[in-house]
């Protein structure tokens, strides 16, 4: 990594403020599908986006030449934007929505990503793919893990200098299951944490392979899933998305000011809601909280170098606080958190999730099946389609099974739930306790122009929702 600081006092602008953030990555990425090695690739990103805030504008430019030329040369050219920004602007910021980040952050981890070389990875997925292929009703099958090495300097004229150091594991298992004219598919669902190799060992991939062939092997033989209103438990696997989709996206900030709304959408939330909405049932708690180690999102500082704290988003089911970071809390006057985040050096910050968890209740999973007469429980999600307003949805998953007195009965395919966003968590019945409680990650989570796909944390128990029109078909 560069001597920031060193760069930084070489820049030659006549800006309020100068900020530079350096962004070093590399991404490993394994695949075995069908016994053959698909992908066993590795890339390197590394360079300096320098940001800097003049009458008013915050201006952009990004380099991946790291001298003292290249650097000063982004700067003028952030400075140029700037100042044409400032002629046309909206609203005026000060250096206050950039407060001084001073500290270090290192992902917790037992073994580093050269603790297994190329070939002890891939003998990994093979005998995982190899197991998967055991039985003649599969048609395909798959296995990845992907390593992300990241690391963040961060400078200002304020007085910050912050670095930030990330380790990543995101794998998967997946099998595709013909019998006959019927083809189920069953995966991990492609999640991720924050940790070492550890989490990369042997008889935890053979175990989830013989979780999902034994599901798969099921599914195939399963009858559809009913078309009526039940109530659905809804296990951490599914929870993900639907926390992702039906609160974290509605609730960020830009979005609400109808910053994306020609590209990722806007919300139904409106600035008046927050102090008001009942968005759920009292035992709905939603936090956003970068400080959970081993998720994917967590850290100590945002892009705009505010400090990462646990908040309370929705509590007791009202709406108190949005996703959004320092400059939304300027422009909306809703409390600010820190999500102000970028995926790389070439792209500037915006409002994003990070960790957004449901926080556990008190049921045990006993006690939310013995509590339903009729009803379904549904495991990873396989399709969604959700509107612009983040409001009204549906969700397909990969795995049901009925729940009749108080049991879990038969299994069966391709259920599907759908709902209208408030009245759908407003329906939230029982919330699992810690024994049901999961982290898990989302690699993928794309929004801004340009865009940018970034990593995003979910930590959740599962859930009981009452009365929801469910029905099945692929």
């Amino acid at each position: 990594m560069k001597d920031l600081k060193s760069l930084l006092n070489t820049i030659d602008v006549s800006a309020e403020w100068v900020g530079l953030r350096e962004v070093k990555e590399t991404k490993t990425y394994r695949s075995i599908r069908d016994l053959n090695p698909q992908s066993n690739t590795s890339v390197d990103t590394h360079g300096i986006m320098v940001e800097v805030l003049h009458n008013g504008q915050f201006g952009y430019a990004a380099t991946n030449n790291m001298t003292s030329f290249g650097v000063n040369k982004a700067a003028k050219s952030a400075f140029e934007n700037a100042k044409i920004a400032s002629h046309n602007s909206l609203f005026k910021f000060n250096p206050d929505v950039r407060p001084k980040a001073v500290g270090n952050y290192k992902s917790k981890f037992l073994k580093d990503a050269s603790s297994l070389s190329a070939g002890e990875i891939n003998q990994i997925l093979i005998k995982a793919n190899q197991f998967l292929k055991s039985s003649d009703k599969v048609i395909s099958a798959s296995s990845m893990a992907m390593i992300v090495e990241t690391e963040f300097n961060y400078v200002c004229t304020n007085g910050s200098d912050a670095n930030q150091q990330f380790l990543i594991l995101i794998t998967d298992q997946a099998v595709n299951v013909k019998d006959n004219d019927v083809i189920q598919r069953r995966s991990m669902g492609r999640m991720g944490h924050q940790m070492g190799l550890e989490a990369l060992n042997e008889d935890i991939v053979m175990g989830n392979c013989e979780k999902i062939l034994t599901e798969a092997l099921e599914l195939v033989k399963a009858d559809e899933c009913p078309n009526e209103k039940m109530d659905v438990i809804i296990a951490p696997s599914q929870m993900v998305l639907q926390i992702h989709e039906s609160i974290g996206h509605p609730l960020e900030i830009d979005r609400i000011l109808g910053d994306e709304r020609n590209y990722a959408g806007w919300s139904f939330v409106r600035l008046d809601d927050f102090g008001k909405l009942k968005y759920g049932s009292e035992i709905m708690n939603v936090t956003f909280d970068p400080t959970i180690s081993n998720e994917m999102a967590s850290y100590m500082f945002d892009d705009g170098g505010m400090k990462a704290e646990k908040k309370y988003l929705i509590k007791e089911g009202k709406l108190i606080c949005g996703l959004g970071g320092m400059e939304s809390q300027a422009r909306s006057g809703i409390p600010a958190v820190a999500n102000f985040r970028s995926s790389s050096w070439n792209r500037a910050p915006i409002d994003r999730m990070a960790n957004l968890n449901l926080e556990p209740g008190e049921s045990t999973f006993k006690d939310m099946v013995s509590s339903v007469e009729r009803g379904i429980y549904v495991e990873t999600n396989k399709s969604w389609s959700i509107d612009d307003y983040r409001n009204k949805f549906q969700f397909g998953m990969e795995y049901g099974r009925l729940i009749e007195d108080g049991k879990l009965t038969k299994v069966v395919k391709n259920p599907n739930y759908r709902g209208v966003t408030t009245p759908f968590w407003n329906s939230l019945k029982m919330v699992g306790n810690e024994s049901t409680f999961e982290v898990f990650g989302t690699p993928n989570c794309g929004k801004g122009e340009p865009n940018q796909v970034i990593r995003v944390g979910h930590a959740t128990p599962a859930c009981l929702f009452s009365n929801i029109e469910v029905f099945g078909g692929a």
